[in-house]
């Protein structure tokens, strides 16, 4: 399922985007590589030594480890171990980027490319430690970098990380998550045993990749960085908290990326209830969360139902309680050919 995500005439950003939120991984090293060539920003054809990629990438892992001691599936492994002394003040920089040359990159570079069991037919980098010391860039990255996507892609494997990182502190199991409406900046949270919040990310960072830089709605492109951010919008119209709905409305299942001009320009979705269409475009993507093991997976269920036909009669429970209420269906014209 995760390879579907590249679609058949994949863009650079869309084999980016696949691997930070659907490549295999056991340990956020491959965050921490994707982050730090993001830093980097080399350009096509130039060499980055070992070296040079230890400092961000350990600088990475080193940061949220402050807030998330667990960064794999596994027991802390010698490069983990050498991160916390670190931050302990047990080891200085220069030991610690001498660490990370020496134990950092043993598999990550290996298993970038890798989704769903494959390599991607487009390469971000080659390896060419064994000949000299470091990895080449190639200009599938250039292009990358060059692109109108680019300021958000650090943004969303920033969100895919700590995501990933509740997941396993939770162990895969990741209680209700919500957005939080308390504050300008929206926010995908956690309950702890004792019914308190605990933020995990921004819900614009989290749900932008899964979208492919369009709006849910009519397909225009957005950007979750600048002065126009779009809107974290209710696809079932937050109105209806004001009824006995069916579904908890705040839940991630129920919850889309708009474009301004969609959820509250002239013409736009405001409290009106989007058509049959869009609600078999909601199904599809919340299936392919599910589908595809998104760390989010469990609380998707949990929020709709265990089996998929269930989740189809649950969506239409939702839609035909809205429209009892709200009556109006709507749907905007499309402004770009779908890539989700």
């Amino acid at each position: 399922m995760a390879r579907a995500f590249i679609g058949y005439q994949p863009t650079v950003e869309d084999y980016w985007t696949g691997l930070i939120l659907f490549g295999r991984n056991t340990t956020s090293f491959k965050f921490a590589l994707g982050r730090a060539l993001l830093d980097l920003m080399p350009s096509a054809g130039q060499l980055i030594t070992l070296q040079e990629l230890a400092e961000p990438f350990a600088t990475h892992l080193c940061d949220h480890m402050q807030s998330a001691d667990k960064q794999g599936t596994s027991p802390k492994g010698l490069f983990l171990d050498a991160c916390a002394k670190a931050n302990a003040g047990e080891l200085s920089h220069t030991e610690l980027v001498e660490q990370t040359v020496r134990l950092g990159f043993q598999n990550v570079i290996d298993a970038f490319h890798i989704l769903g069991g494959q390599e991607i037919p487009r390469r971000f980098f080659l390896d060419e430690r064994g000949r000299h010391g470091g990895i080449r860039v190639t200009d599938a990255f250039a292009e990358l970098v060059s692109g109108h996507q680019y300021s958000s892609l650090p943004l969303e494997a920033e969100a895919r990380w700590k995501l990933v990182e509740a997941a396993w502190e939770l162990e895969m199991s990741v209680p209700l998550v919500a957005v939080r409406h308390d504050s300008a900046d929206e926010s995908l949270f956690v309950r702890n045993s004792t019914n308190q919040r605990r933020p995990i990310t921004g819900a614009r960072e989290a749900l932008s990749g899964y979208q492919k830089g369009q709006c849910f709605y009519c397909y225009d492109a957005i950007s979750v960085v600048g002065s126009t951010k779009p809107d974290v919008d209710h696809f079932f119209p937050h109105v209806l908290k004001q009824t006995a709905f069916v579904g908890q409305l705040d839940g991630i299942w129920n919850l889309v990326l708009a474009c301004q001009r969609c959820n509250r320009g002239v013409g736009g979705k405001s409290a009106r209830v989007p058509t049959i269409k869009l609600l078999e475009r909601l199904s599809a993507r919340n299936e392919f969360l599910i589908d595809s093991h998104h760390p989010l997976r469990e609380t998707l269920i949990n929020q709709t139902a265990r089996s998929e036909s269930k989740r189809v009669t649950f969506l239409t429970t939702c839609h035909d309680a809205a429209v009892k209420h709200l009556i109006h269906t709507w749907e905007p014209p499309r402004c770009s050919a779908p890539l989700f």
